[in-house]
């Protein structure tokens, strides 16, 4: 059931489907941002999603998912393939480069719903790949 969810909140974000991805997470989700800070709540996830939409364009590939044995967490290993669209705040400018990173995903899940997503990817990689 866990590795199912986790399933669909990728297929979501891969299918740009902001509602049936946010309908896989708790109203108190914790979000742990890759080398920032920590949000709570579905509604600073939708937040960050538009901010998303606006400034990449991303698709996830090679999405492997491993549950723990009691479906509570869970964790993702994926590539994304992206552009980047609309410089985001403190970031390089943006001019519609192309990047691709390997990425790390960890899930608490709760009554069969996300209750934290916490992603972690190489930063350095992506400003270098986006200021080449």
């Amino acid at each position: 059931m866990s590795e199912a969810l986790i399933a669909r909140y990728y297929a979501a974000f891969n299918a740009a489907d902001w509602p049936a991805m946010l309908d896989c997470l708790t109203e108190d989700v914790v979000h742990d941002i890759n080398q920032g800070g920590r949000e709570t709540g579905r509604a600073a996830f939708a937040a960050f999603l538009a901010r998303m939409e606006r400034c990449y364009a991303e698709r996830v590939e090679d999405l492997v998912v491993m549950v723990s044995a009691d479906g509570m967490r869970g964790a993702a290993e994926f590539t994304i393939h992206g552009r980047y669209l609309v410089a985001d705040d403190g970031l390089p400018p943006a001019r519609g480069q192309t990047y691709v990173l390997p990425v790390g995903a960890f899930f608490a899940i709760r009554e069969g719903r996300i209750a934290r997503v916490t992603n972690y990817y190489n930063l350095q990689d992506w400003l270098a790949q986006v200021s080449g």
